[in-house]
């Protein structure tokens, strides 16, 4: 493999370190699992073995484990063994592959299957797969809190254990506050209209009067995004993949979870158009094939994407050729913005999002009418579109009023 002419574990570490660099891993990542691989060598020194294999990662994940679950590990044990598979997986593929952290709730006795039913119905009604799982959150937590004590059964639980939960909410985020009162509050309703309860408590639960504020969309010059996409070498594979993938976020404002999800049968060839069913809204879109974008697709599917039967346009460049994530396509957005030198990253947004608020600055600044960047972004109406009109700095400062001097006589008649 790859990595096995790496003799000794400092320059394993090493060589794993560049590579999670190389992918815009954050300081304190990396540096939490540094921690892991001293103890590791640690481990390794009580084995009196300098090489490190996949047999030496098992047999420090068995000291982790000992007799207990993954699930009731705390978080520095599960680092821990995290460091040592990124290890084994860096030194038999020369690649880490990026792991979502799926949540498995269980939900048991009555009122976990009453949540069940309760989510089952949400997902039914047409809930979306993130409001899903925020509502698996706290409702896991709810009954996380209802189980402590003693509350196994509907019929036990009463004014007491809502107030009771309600007041274990201060610690968390205003928002974590918030998405969790509304959920509890739809829940308790649920249970009323459903007839799984006797009395409508909904009412015991407090409205936030938390609002999102709004954030000003980060963007990019015209000139930075064609710093960014020049910044991108295509002489070799991944290069090909990166750059189209880039190009149809910055040309199409496409968002990473279509890129990501892009099938060949998304494309028409015959119509240079693209279409597809955005995950976000489930709103179906049609795009143009602009010539730029085609061919950085065709160069990349003749001379860049490995041989594989996936119908994912877009996969992994090195073994297993899995279908590309979204955090992977941040990674390396955020990679090229770095390598083109573009000022001010760090306090800007810099995934392929940021691509996509450019496009829209870019159009408002060729003075394109809102419902024609609504059809290109794929909004379902306008109103969302509005938010970009903020950064139209331009437009905005010709609707500026000059301010009158202190001795005009407005100011003397209002002072009057």
């Amino acid at each position: 493999m790859q990595n096995e002419k790496l003799q000794s574990y400092q320059e394993l570490t090493s060589a794993v370190e560049k590579y999670l660099n190389s992918l815009s891993y954050s300081k304190a990542r990396i540096g939490t699992l540094q921690k892991g691989w001293d103890l590791i060598k640690h481990f390794m020194d009580g084995l009196y073995t300098e090489s490190y294999n996949a047999i030496v990662g098992d047999e420090f994940i068995r000291s982790v484990l000992g007799s207990k679950n993954y699930s009731d590990l705390c978080k520095r044990e599960k680092d821990l063994i995290r460091s040592a598979n990124i290890l084994t997986e860096f030194l038999t593929t020369g690649t880490v592959r990026f792991r979502s952290k799926l949540k498995f709730y269980e939900f048991k006795g009555e009122i976990g299957g009453v949540i069940l039913q309760y989510l089952n119905d949400r997902k039914l009604s047409g809930a979306s797969e993130d409001t899903i799982n925020n509502h698996k959150l706290y409702l896991h937590r709810f009954l996380g809190y209802l189980n402590s004590n003693q509350v196994l059964l509907l019929a036990d639980m009463n004014k007491k254990h809502i107030l009771g939960f309600i007041h274990t909410l201060g610690f968390y985020s205003k928002s974590t506050i918030h998405c969790t009162l509304c959920t509890i509050r739809c829940f308790l309703r649920y249970l009323f209209e459903n007839q799984y309860a006797e009395h409508d408590l909904a009412y015991l639960v407090p409205k936030s009067s938390y609002r999102k504020e709004a954030h000003l969309p980060t963007v990019y010059t015209k000139d930075e995004v064609e710093r960014l996409i020049s910044a991108v070498d295509r002489g070799n594979p991944k290069g090909k993949r990166d750059v189209a993938m880039i190009l149809l976020a910055a040309r199409l404002g496409l968002r990473a979870s279509d890129i990501c999800r892009l099938k060949f049968e998304n494309i028409h060839w015959e119509t240079n158009t693209i279409h597809l069913i955005q995950k976000k809204t489930q709103e179906k879109i049609e795009l143009p094939l602009l010539t730029e974008v085609g061919n950085a697709i065709i160069d990349y599917l003749k001379y860049g994407r490995p041989v594989s039967d996936l119908p994912y346009i877009f996969i992994r460049a090195s073994q297993p050729y899995d279908k590309l994530e979204e955090p992977t396509l941040h990674s390396i957005v955020s990679f090229y913005l770095k390598r083109a030198g573009i000022d001010n990253i760090a306090n800007k947004k810099h995934g392929p999002h940021a691509l996509r608020h450019s496009l829209a600055g870019i159009l408002l600044e060729k003075k394109t009418p809102l419902p024609v960047i609504s059809e290109v972004l794929g909004h379902t109406n306008t109103e969302s579109t509005k938010a970009y009109l903020r950064i139209d700095l331009d437009s905005l400062r010709q609707c500026a009023l000059d301010v009158l001097p202190l001795q005009s006589p407005h100011y003397q008649e209002v002072i009057g």
